[in-house]
């Protein structure tokens, strides 16, 4: 019986080997002896661990049998076991409170100061502005990348460059990340990808509008294949989200190469003028393989994008302005499409000054006018938000309120080119409709077009798959539609336009003073 309780049990030694003519009797013995070497080991191991085990157990029950003789016999040993405890839990929390730190840090005080210096807010600045105050649960937040190529091994930063969470703007709950430039200029990571593919997937599942906060460099280079892989794991999660939850992209810095097709996949894109570009080739690379010389801000700037390729749908004058159009936005959209979109109360009554708009709408069909004030006059006071409004202003969409209850509205512009539709126009009011189809906000069409665009140019860049978006959106929407023709429709665009004969529930036609005072005639 050995010291610790347990009887170690006999060295056995291995049997004899059969003598063979080719030598295997002596390899054979080698073997048997490696084999029961190792045996031995093993059953030592087994042995000690089992002694270290029964000795742990014979010693709780020692005290368990003293504790029931003399119950405060080991009350200074517990009470230094609990002190012990408490110490070890506080080292722990103070670690724990170290690591929170250095992650708020991000890439540290002098990346934090550059940031500031561009006319930028830190990462978690933004998060704080945009939702409400003390609402932000964070995921992930110590993740870091794994790869060691090009030095990357020294450059490891809890969060990888990303913060991922869940909030609450004006008491509804959202999902949000937000790339952290002053780590490795935001650039996009396997890690990244991982969670926001893992917040994405929640916030799909869950019914959560999903917003992005923008700022990167583009994707890793230093990590190859899978940077690239990652980035191909989120345009799938965007599209998987479309069209069941609402996703808003803000660009707040930089966007370049791969990174723009997340954001493009996205419902609403909002860019902040002057810090914000988006170009899948930079204007080195331009300057580089065309000879072309071109600014940053000219190839994909704010104002470009909004008036020129129509990918971004606001433009405000900075970050705060930006947050600010992210929550009234939020304000008209349903958390996703198994909802209604919230319903407020009416600041004042909708009822329309008849005379107004009768003086509003001139009798002369090539007399120009602007129709945001017939739709501010039908709509609820200070309801009318506007899509798109620099992009295509040939045409106006926008969400309004029809007391208290959101609609999307889609009219002609007869201010800009008579209100004709082109290619950027059709595809603006197409892409507008399909959204709210999805998320079940009732269509309201004004009507005041003379047509398509004549011309080779837009024959030639097809006007006619084009316009055919308009026709398939507005035949294939759910939601109620309602269309008004305020003075004119001619040829293909009065069918297009939400006409009865694409199955819109209800068409009406506007009387001017003329009629008006014909019809008032007439029944006297």
């Amino acid at each position: 019986m050995s010291d610790n309780g347990s009887s170690p049990e006999p060295h056995e030694s291995p049997p004899p080997a059969e003598t063979r003519p080719d030598g295997g009797a002596s390899r054979s013995k080698t073997r048997g002896t490696k084999k029961t070497k190792k045996s031995a080991e093993a059953r030592t191991a087994a042995t000690t661990a089992g002694a270290g085990l029964v000795a742990a157990v014979r010693a709780l029950a020692r005290r368990r049998d003293k504790k029931r003789v003399d119950p405060e016999a080991d009350s200074a040993e517990a009470d230094t076991s609990n002190l012990e405890v408490v110490a070890s839990e506080a080292d722990a929390g103070d670690s724990l409170t170290e690591r929170r730190a250095e992650a708020r840090m991000g890439g540290g005080q002098d990346r934090i100061d550059a940031q500031h210096a561009r006319g930028k807010l830190t990462v978690r600045e933004r998060i704080n502005r945009l939702l409400d105050p003390g609402s932000f649960e964070e995921l992930g937040p110590f993740l870091e990348h794994r790869h060691t190529a090009f030095g990357l091994d020294r450059q490891r930063h809890a969060g990888d460059g990303v913060v991922t969470g869940f909030g609450y703007i004006d008491g509804r709950r959202v999902a949000v990340f937000a790339q952290d430039f002053t780590v490795l200029g935001g650039s996009f990571s396997e890690t990244q990808a991982l969670k926001v593919g893992r917040l994405l997937e929640t916030a799909t599942a869950s019914g959560l509008p999903v917003i992005a906060l923008l700022d990167s460099v583009g994707a890793r280079i230093q990590e190859g294949i899978w940077s690239l892989a990652g980035f191909g794991d989120l345009f799938w999660r965007n599209t998987q989200a479309s069209g069941v939850v609402p996703q808003i992209s803000l660009m707040l810095g930089p966007c370049a190469g791969g990174a723009v097709y997340s954001p493009g996949l996205t419902d609403f894109v909002i860019m902040a003028r002057g810090s914000s570009y988006m170009f899948i080739t930079g204007p080195d690379v331009i300057r580089t393989v065309t000879g072309e010389e071109v600014d940053a801000e000219t190839l994909g700037g704010a104002d470009t994008h909004a008036g020129n390729s129509g990918v971004a749908h606001f433009v405000a004058d900075d970050e705060n302005a930006a947050f600010e159009v992210t929550r009234q936005l939020l304000g008209y959209l349903p958390s996703n499409n198994a909802e209604d979109p919230p319903i407020v109360e009416a600041e004042q009554s909708i009822d329309p000054d008849v005379a107004e708009l009768d003086n509003l709408i001139p009798e002369a069909a090539e007399e120009a006018y602007d129709v945001r004030e017939a739709i501010t006059r039908i709509a609820d006071r200070h309801s009318f938000l506007e899509v798109h409004a620099d992009f295509a202003p040939n045409a106006v969409v926008g969400f309004i309120r029809l007391k208290g209850r959101v609609a999307a509205v889609i009219t002609n512009q007869p201010e800009h080119l008579a209100g004709v539709l082109d290619i950027d126009a059709s595809d603006k009011i197409a892409r507008f409709i399909r959204f709210a189809d999805s998320f079940n906000i009732p269509l309201v069409t004004l009507v005041d077009c003379p047509g398509f665009l004549p011309g080779a140019d837009q024959e030639r860049n097809g006007i006619i798959r084009h316009g055919a978006k308009i026709v398939y959106a507005y035949a294939e929407a759910t939601v109620p539609k309602v269309s008004v023709v305020l003075r004119k429709a001619y040829g293909g665009a009065y069918i297009v336009m939400s006409s009865k004969m694409i199955r819109t529930d209800v068409c009406l036609a506007w009387r001017g003073p003329r009629e008006r005072s014909a019809f008032s005639m007439r029944a006297n």
